[in-house]
């Protein structure tokens, strides 16, 4: 896994957790979870395909 996806995900999560601050202050509830579940869905497809290489390795570690 490169670094540069670690600290990518590390960006997203600093930057989501700020905007979640400060539309929650601000009363806007429903944008703040709206702008979390997109930088969840925005983090699992970059990590979707590390997850299939390890599906798959797992699969032919067992398919001896």
């Amino acid at each position: 896994m490169a670094i540069g996806l670690i600290f990518r995900i590390a960006a997203v999560g600093i930057l989501i957790t700020i905007l979640n601050q400060i539309l929650k202050h601000s009363g806007r509830d429903e944008h703040a979870f709206v702008i979390s579940l997109a930088g969840l869905i925005l983090v699992l497809t970059w990590l979707l395909p590390y997850i299939y290489d390890l599906f798959t390795m797992v699969q032919n570690l067992f398919e001896m």
